[in-house]
């Protein structure tokens, strides 16, 4: 064990307050940023988040406290008010927890690559990329007025500790990239955004694309899109690309099946066993990087102590399984899911995704783009939402016309919405090449997550929110 695992420590303390179920988690997060605009730099931090979260199980009921240091006396304190704060919400609670399942509890040390090598990495070299960067695409072409570029890494070290057995220590780090620009003529704006994030090291994050090409793209695509047309509207047959597909798949599906959304009436509710998709859709989350290493939401171990693996969420259209905390699945009466995460040490765990995704199929891109006489093939995810029944709308950045089984010239992207489960259903041909690409992103569910998303194109109906010319 490393001289750093807290896990002993945590051990001692769990024995010393054994009555009872007890969890003990120590979380310690360190954050290295740099932000770079119009030629300034505009943040340079190191930041750290350090302590120990501790919830009970007392009179049926969670108590939950916390403390900033890893002290026994300390820990055992904290073990004492989540006691009180469960007893004293356990008089007016209806419903109470008889005990939690049994679960695949975590025992051992679980290492994600690239911790040290990137803690080993100067800062000074990330800034120097990012200066450089954000120099080049601001000066690529004339049309461009301002640009903007960063870079993030996520250290984080944890010891997880429960009466029942579990004792994990972990260690992984977040990196993330991001480039954007903007282009300017006759008054009018595009701006142009690359982005990724992984779980790893440098070979993780830039497995796609260097950072001097993903800084070039973001340029020229603000340039190219002064320039584009318009598409119309209306409901159509599109291609969606996989961060779309990673959008859709978390935004529009993924909340829908956290069995908490599920409690409170999703429109998931009451639906395992039956059609939600064509049969050529299966959906996944998985604590594990498929397909390839690095996606950003990748944990060996939840914050219940949980062994994390893959949750087929939809097998060949049909909805096999909702994501679970150990209360829920006690609710269920069906294993855990391993999807408990909290964002720091003073957060108690809530039912999050991890790596969500549709498996890629059989078709290749031309041979989608061949298979459609009159659509769209859209790219660049941007901000939208999505409610509890499915329905969503999401902005896309770029578009590109299909006509004959042709595609043509770059247009302006679009709205899509429509309602998530439909769209699946609709789904006629699901592309053999994976793609995460989601990474560089964070989910919001009273409190933040860093996860990932992607898939491979997918063809479906949408409805396209078109504009006049």
């Amino acid at each position: 064990m490393s001289l750093h695992d807290p896990t002993d420590v945590l051990a001692e303390a769990c024995a010393a307050k054994a009555d009872g179920f007890v969890e003990l988690r120590y979380h310690k997060k360190r954050t290295r940023s740099i932000a770079v605009e119009k030629g300034r730099v505009d943040q340079a931090k190191i930041s750290e988040h350090t302590g120990v979260g501790v919830r009970v199980l007392e009179d049926g009921t969670w108590g939950f406290a916390s403390t900033d240091t890893l002290e026994a006396g300390d820990v055992g304190r904290a073990i004492d008010s989540a006691r009180a704060a469960a007893r004293s919400s356990a008089r007016k609670k209806k419903e109470k927890l008889s005990g939690l399942p049994t679960a695949e509890l975590a025992r051992g040390r679980f290492d994600t690559p690239g911790y040290d090598e990137l803690a080993n990495r100067p800062l000074e070299e990330s800034l120097q990329l990012v200066l450089e960067l954000e120099e080049e695409a601001r000066k690529s072409s004339s049309s461009i007025s301002s640009a903007a570029c960063g870079y993030t890494e996520i250290f984080e070290e944890k010891g997880i500790v429960t009466t029942d057995g579990a004792k994990a220590w972990t260690r992984l780090v977040r990196p993330e990239f991001r480039v954007s620009a903007v282009a300017q003529k006759d008054g009018e704006l595009q701006r142009g955004a690359e982005s990724v994030g992984a779980t790893g090291a440098w070979d993780c994050l830039f497995r796609g694309e260097t950072p001097e090409g993903l800084a070039d793209r973001a340029a020229r695509m603000a340039v190219d899109l002064l320039s584009a047309k318009y598409p119309d509207g209306g409901r159509m047959k599109v291609l969606l690309s996989p961060s779309l597909v990673g959008l859709l798949t978390h935004e529009a599906i993924g909340h829908t099946v956290e069995a908490d959304f599920v409690q409170a009436g999703s429109c998931a509710a009451g639906r395992l066993g039956t059609r939600v998709g064509s049969d050529l859709v299966t959906l996944c989350d998985s604590g594990i990087s498929e397909f390839y290493d690095g996606a950003g939401g990748t944990l060996a171990v939840d914050d219940e102590g949980v062994l994390t693996g893959r949750t087929t969420i939809i097998e060949d259209g049909i909805l096999k399984s909702y994501l679970h905390d150990r209360e829920s699945a006690g609710h269920y009466e069906v294993a855990p899911t391993g999807n408990a995460r909290a964002f720091e040490y003073d957060d108690e765990p809530l039912i999050r995704m991890r790596n969500t995704y549709i498996a890629p199929g059989t078709s290749s891109l031309d041979e989608m783009i061949a298979g459609i006489d009159d659509g769209l093939m859209l790219d660049g995810p941007q901000n939208g939402q999505a409610d509890a029944n499915g329905e969503f709308m999401f902005g896309t950045r770029q578009a590109w016309p299909i006509q004959g089984g042709k595609k043509g010239e770059l247009m302006r992207g679009v709205n899509i919405s429509g309602i998530a489960f439909d769209v699946l259903r609709s789904v006629d041909a699901v592309g053999s090449e994976f793609r995460w690409d989601l990474g560089s992103g964070y989910c919001g569910k009273g409190q933040p997550a860093k996860v990932d998303a992607g898939g491979p194109w997918l063809a479906c109906e949408v409805i396209v929110g078109g504009r006049t010319q």
